[in-house]
């Protein structure tokens, strides 16, 4: 979801991109507004989601290439380049075209290259590449440590709300007449928690 948005006539926007919905843009944001301030501009539009870098088609970015079609921005703020993109250098390079062809200048401000310099095309192309590679690896090594540790026996995941005792007692007040809203106050656990523990089905 994008951050509220304002008048759209030759604006200067920003994307900010995250990968998890456990991030927030505020690194970003705050890198952004410094940089865009030290160069007399204020940020109009902010377009901002929690999605992956892997895929090209994303709601945000979508409205996005369609603002800068219409021909009104401006100028383009993003805090690096991989936030744009993660899925290689053909994918960058035709976003990139794409806004440049509607007179739409593109900013980072952490990467410490100059987009529009006479070597822009192979600074993109050598920074699209480095961001593909880096996501894969990425990839990898979470891939890995999964297999590490179902090989141990471990869980994979984000550890459970609830111990085995409190699935035990959950279950118990539900067998004794107690709706979910009152076992979760009782357990002092959110209600969405109660109702996924006495879903699953009981361990044999």
């Amino acid at each position: 979801m994008g951050f509220k948005r304002r008048g759209l006539t030759q604006s200067t926007a920003a994307y900010v991109r995250v990968s998890s919905r456990a991030q927030n843009h505020a690194t970003q944001r705050a890198a952004i507004e410094q940089a865009a301030s030290a160069r007399g501009d204020v940020i109009a539009v902010w377009y901002a989601e929690k999605r992956t870098g892997k895929e090209l088609a994303r709601p945000e970015l979508d409205r996005l290439r369609a603002d800068a079609r219409a021909g009104v921005l401006r100028r383009v703020y993003l805090f690096k380049l991989d936030r744009l993109t993660r899925s290689g250098i053909r994918d960058t390079l035709q976003v990139v075209d794409e806004l440049r062809r509607h007179g739409c200048e593109l900013v980072t401000v952490a990467d410490g290259f100059d987009l529009a310099g006479p070597a822009a095309e192979i600074v993109l192309a050598v920074m699209a590449w480095a961001s593909k590679v880096e996501r894969l690896a990425i990839n990898e090594r979470i891939a890995a440590a999964r297999t590490r540790l179902e090989a141990e026996g471990e869980r994979w995941g984000r550890p459970q709300r609830m111990s085995a005792a409190l699935i035990k007692r959950a279950r118990s007040l539900r067998t004794h007449g107690h709706t979910v809203r009152q076992i979760a106050a009782a357990l002092k656990v959110p209600k969405s928690t109660v109702q996924r523990a006495l879903s699953q089905k009981v361990a044999e």
